[in-house]
């Protein structure tokens, strides 16, 4: 029996397919296209709190004032393709949509999904370490989560540390999470340009990938034993108890925090603790201020936790 077991009952079936404005359907190029649709597209402070208020009550994230034109940018490019001129219709579009599908893609739209392979690697390295004298005190099953997939870099990092680490990958399992069901059909595929492997090693990328083509372009592949370490799973953070199980031994949620106030950190930060195994390791990301909320746990470095 795995130590979680996931359950999801919301639908995330695949998206209807939007009708798409072009310059080709309205016969002006794109920059006047641009220009119409961003007459009408303006945001104001009431439109954007209603939006604010919704985000956060949905995923927890916390949008202050001066993000307003960053919400017009990216809710613009929604509306764009949906044919919606006036932020007021679109949120009034969202809220009248009982599937909550577009509530999804609202959510992508905002979601900031910046990451690369091995990110922060003195993590990794600390890692590995944890790893070694874990499998010198006999330790055979593992279990970690990537809290903050985006497009599968982190946790294929992680596996790949694992990889390099562990005797046997036999029992060694990573869930892998995120809000974003885009980013997550990424990082399912598991499928990169050689650019976005910059950071990894050519001994690591000839030993784990393959080079494959994928509509006539070159693309790298993570292989098969690395990839069935790893479950890609939905989920919103901001709402915990979560439906899994530990104890787990690693969780890495990186970068995520910082979009959340106080509350909504220490909810999740209570339920990681709940879900680590006494002396597992969370790691969080450098630029994150956790001051106060730590309690429950020893910090071991700059940004390395281990439960009391």
């Amino acid at each position: 029996m795995d130590i979680w077991v996931i359950i999801f009952l919301t639908s995330h079936t695949a998206q209807p397919k939007p009708r798409t404005l072009t310059s080709e359907t309205c016969g002006v190029s794109q920059f006047d296209e641009d220009i119409i649709m961003n007459r009408y597209n303006v945001l104001n402070e009431k439109t954007f709190k209603q939006f604010a208020d919704l985000i956060y009550q949905e995923a927890g994230i916390y949008l202050a004032e001066h993000k307003q034109s960053l919400v017009s940018a990216r809710l613009g490019k929604r509306m764009r393709l949906l044919k919606i001129d006036e932020f007021d219709d679109y949120y009034q579009f969202v809220q009248n949509d009982h599937s909550k599908r577009e509530l999804i893609q609202l959510l992508d739209a905002i979601s900031t999904n910046v990451t690369y392979f091995y990110r922060e690697p003195k993590h990794f390295e600390t890692l590995t370490s944890i790893l070694q004298d874990w499998v010198n005190e006999g330790q055979t099953r593992f279990r970690l989560w990537c809290a903050a997939s985006s497009t599968g870099e982190e946790p294929y990092s992680l596996a790949l540390t694992l990889a390099e680490t562990l005797p046997s990958l036999r029992d060694a399992r990573i869930l892998a999470t995120d809000i974003s069901n885009t980013v997550l059909e990424t990082a399912r595929k598991g499928e990169y340009e050689a650019k976005k492997l910059e950071t990894v090693s050519r001994k690591l990328i000839d030993k784990h990938f393959s080079l494959v083509r994928n509509k006539g372009a070159k693309v790298y592949r993570v292989q098969k034993q690395i990839k069935e370490m790893i479950q890609f799973t939905w989920l919103n953070l901001s709402a915990p108890p979560f439906p899994m199980k530990g104890p787990l031994d690693v969780i890495f949620c990186r970068n995520v925090m910082i979009y959340f106030d106080n509350e909504v950190r220490q909810r999740l930060l209570d339920e990681m603790h709940r879900l680590l195994k006494p002396g597992g390791y969370l790691m969080v990301g450098h630029a994150e201020s956790l001051s106060g909320l730590m309690s429950q746990f020893k910090s071991v470095r700059p940004s390395v936790y281990k439960k009391r």
